[in-house]
């Protein structure tokens, strides 16, 4: 396989290996080892980006969020908690956009909920919210949904 065809490899690897992530997340009533597999995906979806040569900070933004959504799907709040640490790390290192930035924040709320660090999710969830005014309309309406979800949750947890 010459360079070019292993470029397009990688990168073909983890849109798909993303996609069937996503697929599994949207999912109700996944089985054991769908959420297995989901894991397994999640994180190959993530190498593969990270053997793509031109692969930027936005990509890894994504992969870390994709990684903290889907360990906070399964319950395990430590590793969520862990991958959203590294999308907000990623995120305000290249200056992403309020967007990317905000998810990062989303991330490491829910993580910090499903781990009962209650107060750190509020400081989350309002490092977040400071970026909603920054965020174009589109994007901001699901990452505001996103938001009341977790807000929400925390309501129950105090």
């Amino acid at each position: 396989m010459d360079n070019q065809q292993e470029k397009f490899s990688h990168k073909q690897l983890a849109v798909n290996c993303f996609n069937q992530t996503w697929d599994l997340l949207d999912k109700r009533n996944r089985t054991q080892a769908e959420e297995e597999q989901m894991i397994h995906l999640c994180h190959t979806s993530f190498w593969h980006w990270t053997q793509v040569e031109e692969h930027t900070p936005q990509n890894l933004s994504i992969g870390y969020w994709q990684l903290a959504r889907v360990y906070a799907v399964v319950e395990n709040g430590e590793q969520a908690l862990y991958y959203a640490k590294q999308c907000v790390s990623v995120s305000h290192e290249a200056d992403l956009a309020p967007f990317f930035i905000a998810y990062a924040y989303e991330a490491q709320a829910r993580a910090q909920l499903l781990l009962r660090q209650l107060t750190e999710a509020k400081k989350s969830l309002l490092l977040a919210e400071e970026l909603i005014k920054d965020v174009e309309e589109e994007n901001s309406k699901i990452l505001v949904q996103d938001i009341q979800e977790i807000k929400l949750a925390l309501e129950a947890n105090v």
